[in-house]
Parts: structure tokens; sequence; C-alpha cells
């Protein structure tokens, strides 16, 4: 297959689809969803997307490895967020479709049967 001038190349494809795979989990989702809208510590977390704190941290450290969310440390506590400046696309990106989803849940009864997409 070829590719013309200005595709990406495979292996930012492949980076790119490790990304969205990441993202595929619903807890995942929601935590970057969370995130985008403020930075929070792992409990914190864990309270607002209703997960097991081992869970969560697991989440966490995936998404961080992936270069989705950082962290910093502010005493004992790590404090986790998505960097504005270079994660903005992304942001964008789950704001459009969740808030999407969001807006049409509102508007009609759910939709059976996506799980398997």
């Amino acid at each position: 297959m070829a590719t013309r001038p200005g595709d990406p190349s495979p292996e930012v494809l492949i980076e790119a689809a490790a990304a969205f795979g990441l993202l595929a989990s619903p807890a995942r989702l929601h935590l970057v969803w969370a995130l985008a809208q403020g930075e929070s510590d792992v409990t914190g977390l864990a309270e607002r997307v209703g997960g097991a704190l081992p869970a969560v941290s697991q989440h966490l450290t995936k998404l961080k490895l992936a270069g989705l969310v950082r962290s910093r440390r502010e005493g004992r506590r790590q404090v986790y967020f998505v960097d504005a400046d270079e994660q903005a696309a992304l942001v964008d990106v789950v704001h459009l479709l969740v808030g999407r989803l969001t807006e049409q849940t509102a508007l009609a009864a759910p939709v059976r049967g996506l799980r398997g997409l």
C-alpha cells in the first residue's frame, strides 16, 4: 500500500493506534476525562470514577507511560494531570466524543450493542 506525501508514517499510525487502544477502556477514558477537568491525586480519582485504588493506579501508570497524562510529586502525594499544551488535541477528541454521546443519550434511549465495535 503506497502512502501519499503528507500521510503519517506506519510508525506514527502504530503509536496512535496504541494510544487509542488505551482509551478503549471505559475506566481509562473516564480518568482522562476527569483529568481534563483538573488535576487530582489517585484517591480523588478513585472516588470520582468509582474504581478501586489499585486499579486506578494501574490505569494511571499505563496512561502515563503512553504520555497521555503526567504527574508531579507534592509531598507524599502524586498529583496527575493532562498537559493542556501537549495533549490539547486528545482532550478535544475526548470532549467531542463523550460530549456528543452524552447529548445523544439525553435525547434518546441508550443505544445497545455498541460494545463490540
